[in-house]
């Protein structure tokens, strides 16, 4: 009978610490609204100046094609029906010409057999979701290091509250800003013309906040757990910047990784990176492939798990005054 109320109590105080905490930290953040500004400019600026700016698929245009290798023609007369004495010279402007008829709707085929869709920027755009997450799953540390010099997590750790309450306010904290702020930079996509393909529907949408709920619970609990012991947001913030590019250049966020060198595949394939936003383009911008999208859902699935896992055990040994 003891235990049970025991348990009870635990679970109450567990319950009501986890709620109070996560009431907090979103408090705070609506209270800052520059914040979520300052996170969500970035990847709003790669979008449009990147996006759009960087053309890609006028590379593989006819017209760049022809203006590049086609000067003037010499053929022999004999080739030609009906034969001709001499050489005949076809003007480059001519043959051009010629070409640009026959490769004529060779860009958007060019671009989708690289990036599975027929334009960069809806491939591009899906891996900015992926880079807000990264940033603001990499930055949930920094609470704990800003509540330990402030005083409150010592307030916090003289009442019932148990510490994996603390670190799962974190981790949820976390992943409903990256919701949300994926949210932000999705319908700023679609204003911006990123083409969804056929089976994107409100399920996909429930899938995608899924998605990013399994990646930032996962990636944010590695970046609590660097915090737990640490005092200066200085610290904090060098692990944050040694972390965060390589996350981004060594997945699929900015370009395909079957292009890759193949050191950087071996990379690119056990990055939680790329398993994220393969899901997120499964769901918008492909035609949803589901033996993929499985498998991405697996990895996100058993990367939330462990490292959650590993930040609660962490919080038990190392959360301390």
């Amino acid at each position: 009978m003891n235990i049970e109320i025991y348990d009870r109590s635990v679970f109450k105080a567990m319950l009501q610490g986890f709620w109070g905490l996560t009431s907090r930290e979103l408090k705070k953040w609506m209270k800052e609204p520059i914040i979520l500004f300052m996170a969500i400019i970035q990847p709003i600026m790669w979008m449009v100046l990147f996006g759009k700016s960087m053309n890609i698929g006028a590379i593989f245009s006819s017209s760049t094609i022809t203006n590049m290798i086609i000067p003037d023609i010499k053929i022999p007369g004999y080739l030609l029906n009906p034969p001709v004495d001499g050489v005949v010279t076809i003007p480059g402007s001519v043959a051009s010409e010629i070409v640009r008829n026959m490769l004529s709707g060779i860009s958007s085929k060019a671009v989708e057999s690289v990036f599975g869709v027929s334009d960069y920027f809806s491939y591009l755009a899906v891996g900015m979701i992926s880079m807000i997450t990264i940033f603001t799953s990499t930055f949930s540390g920094m609470s704990i290091v800003w509540d330990r010099r402030l005083g409150f997590l010592y307030k916090v750790l003289s009442t019932p509250v148990p510490r994996t309450a603390i670190i799962l306010s974190k981790m949820f904290n976390a992943a409903i800003r990256s919701i949300f702020q994926s949210t932000i930079i999705l319908l700023l996509a679609i204003f911006l013309g990123i083409k969804f393909s056929p089976t994107f529907s409100l399920m996909s949408l429930v899938a995608i906040y899924i998605a990013i709920f399994l990646f930032s619970a996962g990636l944010s609990s590695l970046f609590l757990a660097f915090a737990l012991r640490s005092t200066r947001h200085e610290t904090q913030m060098a692990i944050v910047n040694l972390f965060t590019m390589p996350l981004m250049f060594t997945s699929n966020a900015f370009f395909p990784t079957t292009l890759m060198p193949e050191w950087l595949q071996g990379i690119a394939r056990v990055n939680p990176v790329s398993y994220i936003t393969d899901a997120l383009r499964q769901l918008t911008i492909y035609q949803i492939n589901y033996e993929i999208l499985l498998t991405d859902f697996i990895y996100l699935t058993a990367f939330a798990t462990i490292l959650s896992t590993i930040g609660i055990v962490l919080s038990w040994k190392y959360l301390t005054k």
